[in-house]
């Protein structure tokens, strides 16, 4: 009894920290922001996580590890059923971010918490969080972009590196909940268009990041070259 009481409390305190930090942001969420939403008091946080930078990096933790190996399964798959043959851009960009995205429906995994959560990270993260997402994210990263090495063996693995980049960074940036659209433009989109239409943004940005996956290589200048 004593110990699912403990567990109790330890998922209770990530649970509130995962909403606030996603609320407020890491830097904005205060220990006891965070032990008033989970109920308990500072030193039950001490007890289970030390600092509020461990309690951070255990509410990634928990969701990280699952997305990481769920990642690794997929590609895995994948490659097992082309036999040794190069994926189609499209199954390799599905298994990294679609696998992302379809966690916004499933809420044992945190659901659309999470995910605004880590777009608000990735967007504008503190140093050690950087340090910390970099090594958990770096053997996953590391094989899908050799995935995509090979299939697109026209395609220099620099442009596929910034590509790589620039896709990380699209999609961080329509997971953490900004509303963009209005923010820097005043067009008018229909309900069914807004932001927080994840079945219509989903198929949007996986469309837009193959896009920029396949597009023509860029064209750069000598002169610029030569002038510096």
């Amino acid at each position: 009894m004593a110990e699912a009481r403990t567990v109790d409390t330890r998922e209770r305190i990530l649970d509130a920290a995962e909403h606030l930090f996603m609320a407020h942001g890491y830097e904005g969420t205060s220990m006891r922001q965070i032990t008033g939403g989970a109920g308990v008091n500072l030193a039950a946080v001490n007890y289970h996580f030390g600092s509020k930078e461990s309690l951070m990096q255990e509410v990634f933790h928990r969701r990280l590890d699952w997305l990481n190996e769920e990642r690794m399964r997929v590609l895995n798959a994948l490659e097992k059923e082309a036999a040794g043959k190069p994926l189609k851009p499209s199954q390799i960009v599905d298994g990294f971010f679609g696998t992302l995205l379809r966690m916004a429906d499933d809420e044992e995994r945190g659901g659309i918490t999470f995910l605004r959560l880590l777009g608000r990270t990735l967007t504008d993260p503190s140093e050690f969080i950087r340090t910390f997402l970099a090594h958990e994210y770096a053997e996953v990263v590391d094989r899908y972009k050799e995935a995509l090495f090979i299939a697109l063996p026209d395609v220099p693995k620099a442009e596929i590196v910034w590509r790589f980049h620039f896709m990380l960074g699209a999609t961080s940036y329509a997971i953490a909940g900004t509303d963009a659209l209005r923010l820097v433009t005043d067009w008018q989109i229909e309900d069914e268009d807004s932001t927080d239409r994840l079945d219509r943004l989903v198929p949007r940005l996986m469309s837009f990041l193959l896009g920029g996956l396949r597009a023509a290589l860029p064209q750069f200048s000598d002169a610029a070259v030569d002038s510096k």
